[in-house]
């Protein structure tokens, strides 16, 4: 899948003018005839089943909120079969509506910009509950797993349920990201896939819960690891590339601690820097053919990534100092490429120049709870996003290295320190008045 792209100058793309904002549409039947109609090859080929739990207290024509764990691209095609002839909006970032606006307007998509705050998406989401009388799907991880694991939730989820007062379904897919994890470059393997469809708020029980206590109950639901369920269903994966890349989420080795030397190809993962090696075998363990086997299992070495970088964090030595092209969004019609520039990331946050001096960008850290970055980002390359409602910055790395991931993991884990220290020193200021 591509993307449309226009060259223009930095000035050039800020003269144009804000895109308009558009209530959406409700799907008539024949859009929803045809998304679960391009859907079915997919999910025969799949063997799909959808196991439904609770579901028939929901009424025919009741609009609800389904909430759905983002794990590949074939989770469109699953909600648009599961919750087929019912007609509902789509969360939907707002990169899907380049080039194909209308289109995506009259599937029922409802455009936002991922991790960024969005106060039209919230007045959306309500006009398409109360005025059109439709259900809303909403992938609340935003960004694809990149682990396999659960990503953060937003802490606004709780909050935006309340607000709207209706119904919230859960769906849960199994084996959507084993057949197609992010990291793999688009191969897809032989898996079945399912999922299960569970009632687990009324409108009764989200009036008397708190954001928090829905927030909890909602997080609980999002707590899944597919390499795991492969292991425990004994799900063989055998094709020859199932660890292609995966240097993209391994990027750092646990025997020499060097980044950017991995190395994903075949069946294998590889250090060029100490000549370890690991091999991905046909139910996901991982096991070392030269070194140590530290790690079994991917998400056990993705959460070791994650304590190495806070561990940078806190030492105040994590420093991600890039040269990038820079592709801008500011409206539906293109994506366009502006030049070069330089991107770091720190305690101070996010820092980007560019454009002979033209552009220059920051982003406090408590911004976001997490970031928008992707691997093969419409088969440009790995990508690293950051922007506000105005614009989005989408920056590629022109060096070698695996960036996406750390970066990720850094911006989640600087959020929390920095919103934790901002808090004891209000404390601290407001104590000293005393």
């Amino acid at each position: 899948m591509k993307i449309k792209i226009k060259e223009k100058s930095y000035e050039e793309v800020l003269a144009l003018p804000a895109h308009a904002h558009k209530k959406p549409l409700k799907q008539n039947l024949f859009w929803r005839t045809l998304l679960r109609a391009v859907s079915t090859p997919d999910l025969l080929a799949t063997r799909f089943k959808c196991k439904e739990i609770g579901m028939e207290r929901l009424g025919k024509r009741e609009p609800a909120l389904f909430l759905m764990n983002h794990s590949s691209f074939i989770d469109l095609k699953i909600a648009s079969t599961v919750l087929f002839p019912r007609p509902f909006n789509i969360v939907c970032t707002t990169d899907g509506f380049v080039g194909k606006n209308l289109l995506m307007r009259l599937l029922g998509c409802i455009p936002t910009n991922k991790f960024v705050s969005d106060l039209n998406l919230v007045r959306d989401m309500v006009y398409a509950t109360k005025k059109l009388k439709s259900s809303v799907l909403m992938y609340p991880e935003a960004g694809y797993s990149f682990d396999g694991t659960a990503t953060r939730l937003p802490d606004s989820l709780g909050k935006c349920v309340k607000l709207l007062g209706v119904p919230v379904v859960v769906i849960r897919t199994y084996g959507a990201f084993a057949r197609d994890p992010l990291y793999n470059n688009l191969q897809t393997r032989r898996v079945r896939v399912s999922a299960e469809m569970e009632y687990l708020l009324s409108p009764d029980e989200i009036k008397e819960l708190s954001a928090a206590e829905i927030a909890e109950k909602i997080s609980a639901q999002f707590a899944f690891d597919s390499f795991r369920w492969q292991q425990e269903n004994k799900v063989k994966i055998d094709e020859p590339f199932r660890a292609d890349c995966l240097n993209r989420v391994l990027y750092k080795c646990p025997h020499c601690m060097s980044e950017g030397n991995m190395e994903g190809r075949g069946t294998k993962l590889t250090c060029h820097a100490c000549g370890s090696s690991w091999e991905l075998d046909e139910y996901g363990y991982l096991a070392a053919t030269k070194g140590e086997t530290r790690f079994t299992h991917v998400p056990d070495w993705y959460e070791w990534e994650r304590a190495c970088v806070r561990e940078e964090l806190l030492k105040n030595e994590y420093l991600l100092d890039l040269d990038v092209d820079i592709y801008l969004l500011t409206d539906t019609k293109c994506l366009y490429r502006v030049g070069e520039g330089h991107l770091t990331h720190s305690r101070a946050g996010f820092h980007l120049t560019g454009c002979d001096g033209k552009l220059e960008y920051t982003q406090d850290p408590s911004l976001s709870y997490t970031l928008n970055s992707d691997f093969n980002w419409y088969e440009i390359g790995d990508v690293i996003s950051i922007g506000n409602n105005r614009m989005l910055y989408y920056c590629f790395p022109k060096q070698r290295g695996d960036f996406a991931a750390k970066a990720r993991l850094a911006t989640e884990e600087l959020y929390g320190i920095v919103r934790e220290e901002r808090k004891n020193t209000h404390k601290e200021a407001l104590a000293s008045k005393k």
